[in-house]
């Protein structure tokens, strides 16, 4: 496979087409007639997919550096240029974000009625954005992505989402603008501040990381930019606020998304930038101690709030807050096994949380009601329907032999020696995340099938089990045998660590010389 993809120049174009093919198929998309849009657009994102799968043979797992990197100068008098490449870290999240959206077409069948063209329109605009956040090396270039994802998404939960749609469409834009705005500004002082020390101006991602040492004193406050920003996307307990809003809210599609793929920006974030440009600030004590803190605690909050929840669809948005500090937990950890187990929890989450909406938003279009209470015994009437849903709520607890346990188990063995009383506490969240998923089925699936309108629903229908059932297939392979994807991402990996861990509490020399550099 490697030798096909090399002989046809894979490596050189590949991620061109992953951005530019979705605006591509806008275009037909928007000429045809409404009926063809759904279809226009799972065409697009089918082939999106199939291309995207050729990375994995693509990039080299023995090499933790960035793969693929092509650089065209853009304007060249700032250093801005269209760079763009991959590692072992953006792989895999490349790889489910295509994956996701084609799986988003399809639930998206026969709920959505009304502007079709826009809703199809939109979702390819967001998985450009989307993609291009990861694999953008370029800051001005990936902060484009950053906001340009922002703006589908508005629309997306604004016009097709529930009943308070616009109240939690402007709460997501205004909370994800507020943080992206100060990373901007510490975007254009760490490049001002490099061009100062270095005679060159660049956005160039090598280039400020070889020379990001040059910020000083300002290290700090630009950190703290970077850090509100990815905090505010993750979300990081108390930025959290507008997620449960805008997943209760939002279009099945919508929902789905923002779970698998747009949470996990926020953590890519800190792992790509927040922490390697600053690691001095991002690793010291008492940064440290306080992100530990802010995990735990939304691991413990999200459970227990998620316990409480009436509405299945909050329920889940809540348990992502929760799943979400076991990514954080990790990335502090700072070993290979919780980095590891960070990225896998990402991956995991993607999958698992995602099929949660899917199914959600199934027995949705059925029932018109996302109250537990409205449920009970289902599972006699719906038998496929609840073994999936049983199978994804284990998955999403960290069953052993599931997707769940691999990611949460590397995390907490990986933290344990730097947060031994923190990991401890967090450990407690996988029995509040057994405690509210098993109560939540009990009620939905298990108890007396009591409400005559249970009686009269349906099984899952074809283009509905096409839909889980790639995603049960990765739920079962990851719980089973993640040993290719941490090959991939182990290299990655140890480059991170050791790039961030020595420059704590000592200084890094100031390099000149990149591609895309310019003289002030």
């Amino acid at each position: 496979m490697t030798q096909l993809l090399e002989s046809t120049g894979f490596g050189q174009w590949i991620l061109h087409v992953l951005i530019l093919l979705p605006l591509l198929g806008v275009v037909p998309l928007l000429l045809g007639p409404e009926s063809s849009a759904k279809r226009t657009a799972l065409a697009v994102t089918i082939l999106e997919f199939v291309l995207s799968v050729g990375l994995w043979w693509a990039l080299d797992p023995a090499l933790g550096g960035l793969q693929l990197v092509s650089d065209t100068p853009w304007i060249r008098s700032w250093g801005i240029s269209y760079r763009v490449g991959i590692d072992g870290i953006s792989l895999v999240m490349v790889l489910l974000t295509t994956a996701m959206m084609p799986l988003s077409v399809l639930a998206s069948w026969h709920s959505i009625v009304k502007q079709e063209r826009a809703f199809y329109a939109l979702l390819l605009a967001l998985l450009t954005g989307l993609l291009g956040v990861f694999i953008a090396l370029d800051l001005f270039v990936f902060y484009i992505f950053f906001e340009l994802m922002l703006i589908p998404m508005y629309f997306i939960i604004g016009i097709w989402g529930g009943a308070n749609r616009l109240y939690a469409a402007i709460k997501f834009f205004i909370y994800t603008m507020a943080g992206s705005l100060l990373m901007l500004v510490a975007i254009v002082v760490m490049v001002w501040k490099v061009s100062e020390a270095t005679g060159l101006m660049s956005f160039s991602y090598e280039f400020l990381l070889r020379n990001s040492a040059a910020v000083g004193s300002s290290a700090p406050w630009l950190f703290a930019a970077f850090a509100l920003a990815f905090a505010i996307k993750v979300p990081i307990f108390p930025f959290h606020t507008w997620l449960p809003d805008a997943h209760v809210e939002a279009p099945t599609a919508g929902s789905v998304l923002l779970a698998a793929v747009m949470l996990k920006i926020g953590t890519y974030g800190f792992l790509r930038f927040a922490v390697p440009f600053f690691p001095q600030v991002a690793l010291s004590p008492g940064v440290s101690r306080l992100i530990v803190v802010l995990a735990v605690i939304g691991i413990i909050y999200g459970a227990l709030v998620a316990m409480v929840q009436p509405d299945i669809k909050k329920l889940v948005a809540y348990s992502s807050v929760s799943h979400l500090g076991f990514v954080m937990l990790g990335i502090w950890g700072g070993t290979v096994e919780s980095v590891q187990g960070a990225l896998m929890v990402m991956i995991s989450h993607g999958f698992s949380t995602g099929a949660l909406f899917l199914l959600i938003g199934m027995i949705y279009e059925r029932r018109h009601t996302r109250m537990i209470d409205a449920y009970g015994g289902i599972a006699r009437v719906v038998p496929i329907f609840s073994l999936i849903f049983t199978v994804v709520a284990l998955s999403s607890i960290g069953l052993p032999g599931l997707n769940g346990f691999v990611g949460e188990f590397l995390v907490l063995l990986g933290a344990f020696p730097a947060y031994p009383w923190a990991t401890v506490i967090a450990t407690t969240g996988v029995i509040f995340a057994a405690a509210y998923l098993l109560w939540a089925l009990q009620r939905m699936i298990f108890n007396p099938l009591d409400n005559p309108e249970n009686q009269r629903l349906t099984d899952l229908t074809r283009r509905e089990l096409a839909i889980m059932l790639p995603l049960l297939l990765g739920i079962i392979w990851l719980g089973l045998y993640p040993a290719p994807v941490l090959r991939r991402m182990e290299p990655s990996t140890q480059r991170y660590l050791q790039m961030v861990q020595p420059r704590v509490g000592a200084p890094s020399s100031i390099e000149v010389g990149s591609a895309a550099e310019v003289r002030p």
